[in-house]
Parts: structure tokens; sequence; C-alpha cells
């Protein structure tokens, strides 16, 4: 018997991760939905012929596109289950739920689950990996993403989240270029974030951010107070350094060696030399407003 929950999966040109997705929650899931921002492959007709309802909405950025969803289309289940397209639920998770989801009180209006991330085929169990704890089940009516242009979490508007122990994977099966290309592209999101701290271009929902939980609640303060203040290129080499020796990542391998550098260090002086850069475009520019367009006719991004 299927649990009374929908599925939201968010997809561009994702023919090669849908399948896998949708088959890991088609079993489980009353309904499975998929929103989409125009893909140009076989997205849609494979989502299609596994059974998903289908939309297209034009993207803007990731909370926009999940609140879209919220917002637009019909979802008679209680529960929400939000997974991404390169991301597959296994069967722990999902028996868990089972049990979980009727028995929860009135107050529980949502769940973490754990999150395994795979790089070049390899469980990356260490250096501050796993486990991660991740909001992705909540009442419907009772949660929302907050807005914002990277790390975004689904906060919960009333009740509290209880937690479980199954797991989410984060399996991409794109090549290593398309990896360093996305990075590039969260390098950007991410040094808006940042610059965002010091000129406060970018509309926020203070109230929002005031319900994240959980382990994200404690890295973003860790990213805002501490991290922020810390000198370029140092905190991303410290950053690595912690990751990699006092949070064990170097029993991860030759394999845990490429992410956690790449993604804890290299990644992090990316955004920190980025930061330099727009620091150019701003100049001397002190008005939130004109900060703002300086910084989206120069990124593209639709701020």
């Amino acid at each position: 018997m299927k649990a009374d929950i929908t599925a939201i999966i968010l997809t561009f040109n994702e023919s090669q991760h849908i399948e896998r997705c949708i088959e890991s929650v088609r079993d489980f899931c009353s309904d499975v939905v998929v929103v989409d921002s125009f893909s140009t492959d076989d997205t849609q007709t494979i989502a299609e012929n596994l059974g998903a309802r289908f939309y297209q909405h034009a993207f803007v950025n990731h909370a926009s596109q999940f609140n879209w969803a919220l917002d637009n289309i019909d979802i008679s289940t209680e529960w929400i289950f939000r997974i991404d397209a390169d991301e597959y639920a296994e069967a722990d998770l999902k028996r868990e739920l089972a049990g979980a989801l009727p028995q929860a009180d009135a107050e529980v209006c949502g769940f973490f689950v754990r999150r395994k991330y795979v790089f070049l085929g390899q469980w990356i169990r260490r250096g501050a990996m796993y486990p991660i704890d991740v909001l992705r089940v909540f009442r419907r009516g009772s949660g929302r993403i907050e807005q914002r242009w990277m790390d975004e979490h689904i906060v919960l508007e009333r009740g509290r989240a209880a937690r479980l122990q199954g797991n989410i994977v984060d399996d991409n099966l794109n090549s290593v270029g398309w990896w360093v290309d996305k990075h590039n592209k969260y390098a950007t999101l991410e040094m808006l974030e940042l610059l965002n701290l010091k000129y406060g271009f970018l509309p926020g929902d203070a109230s929002m951010a005031q319900h994240v939980a959980g382990q994200a609640k404690l890295k973003r303060w860790i990213k805002t107070v501490i991290y922020a203040k810390l000198p370029f290129f140092v905190r991303p080499l410290l950053y690595f350094l912690y990751r990699y020796f006092l949070k064990l990542g170097f029993l991860d391998g030759v394999k845990g060696f490429a992410f956690h550098f790449m993604q804890g260090c290299w990644y992090r002086c990316l955004v920190d030399l980025k930061i330099l850069e727009a620091e150019r475009w701003i100049g001397k520019e002190q008005d939130a407003a004109a900060i703002k367009e300086i910084l989206k006719h120069k990124t593209g991004l639709r701020l």
C-alpha cells in the first residue's frame, strides 16, 4: 500500500537520472510530480511513461521553482517529499516513512532524513559529509523553501520536525567536466549570498530564516558569523584542513581527496575570486538597488 505522500522533483535535462529517481519513489508515493524547466532531452517522455504528472515552468532558482509547485499544482496528499532528480530514496527510508507518517503526532509537521553523497561512484563517508540531515518531508501547507540563491532549505511554518535514520542518495552520473561547470555556477550564486551580507541588495524573509533548523542552522551561523569574516583564500584552506584531517576525510581514499579538495578548497577559492571580481564591478557604489543592477547585468541572473 502506498503512503499518503507526493514526491516533487525539479528537472532540467535529467534524462540520465529521472528514471532512477522516479523508480525509487513510485512504489511508495501515492503521487509523483515533476516540475521541469523546459528540458530539451527525453526527460518529459521518461517521466510521463513512468506515471509522473509533468509540468513546465520557467526557472529562476530552486526556491522559486519549488514554491511555485506548492502554490500552483493540485496536491491532495497529507505529506510532501522533496527529492532532486539526481537523488534516489533507499529502501530503509521508505520503510521508515511507511511506519512514521501514519503515526506522526499532529505537532510533527516534518521529517529530517539522511543524505549520502556519492562522487565518482564512491560514497563519501567522512570529512563532515555523513550523516547530513536534511528536511525533505513535510505536511502539506506547513512548509516552504526559503528564498535564497544557495543553500536553500525547507522551513516549517508550524509544528516541529522529527528525525529519521533512512537515506536519500545524491549520486550524479554526469562527467567531472559537468561537475566543475556546475560548481562554477554555484560559486557565482555563493558570491551573491556573501556579498548580500555586506550590501543587502537581495530581499530576504527574516521570519522564514528564523525557522531554519538542525544542521542547516548551525552551518549557516558558522558561515555568516565566522567563515565570512576570515581572510580571502585562507578560509578555504582552513576549511579543507578541517574536513580532511579533523573530520577524517583522508580515510575516503584517492577519490575522497579529490572531492574534499575540489569541493572544500578549490570551489571556495573560486567563490572568493568571484567576490574580488564583483567588488571591482561595484566600485564605490553603496546604493543597494544600484548594486543589484550591476550584479544582474554582469552575472546575467534574474535577481
